[in-house]
């Protein structure tokens, strides 16, 4: 398998044959995607921007979520993947947007989400994709597993367009 800055350089490749622009927006990755994109020389042909957006009021102030939203449905939600995504690119010049949103662990478990718990956004060709995941090990683990998984899922996305 492919490791992040692997899979950012065949991202790079699909979006600059495509001459679309990419901008993510991070939770629970904490910019980790952002980190594997501008390892790339020459992202900024294919990269916007990113919105590193941990807390709930940066969600909404940043990316123009509702906190009535978040409240209905936590911020580990695909509900709320799929809002980050559409405000990163409502916020942004790019066509193309990753979100993702999770508990990373070691604490943050709450019913039904259990460490490890991922929520994915992919807003590619005007449809916006959701996937929920629950990945293993620590929290160094489930952060690097969210970002391969991410830029794994974009480039197949991306394909379809």
């Amino acid at each position: 398998m492919l490791n992040s800055v692997e899979l950012a350089a065949q991202v790079g490749e699909a979006l600059k044959s495509k001459k679309l622009l990419l901008t993510v927006a991070e939770s629970c990755t904490g910019g980790g995607i952002c980190q594997a994109i501008t390892e790339i020389a020459g992202s900024s042909d294919w990269f916007d921007c990113g919105f590193v957006t941990y807390s709930n009021s940066s969600k909404s102030e940043l990316l123009d979520i509702s906190p009535s939203l978040i409240a209905q449905h936590g911020a580990v939600s695909e509900e709320i993947a799929a809002a980050m995504a559409e405000g990163a690119l409502a916020s942004s010049e790019a066509h193309i947007a990753i979100s993702t949103t999770g508990i990373a662990g070691p604490g943050g478990a709450v019913p039904g989400k259990p460490v490890g718990t991922v929520c994915f956004g992919w807003q590619v060709g005007g449809t916006t994709h959701t996937e929920r995941l629950v990945f293993g090990g620590d929290r160094h683990s489930v952060r690097e597993q969210t970002i391969v998984h991410a830029l794994d899922r974009l480039l197949r996305h991306l394909k379809e367009v």
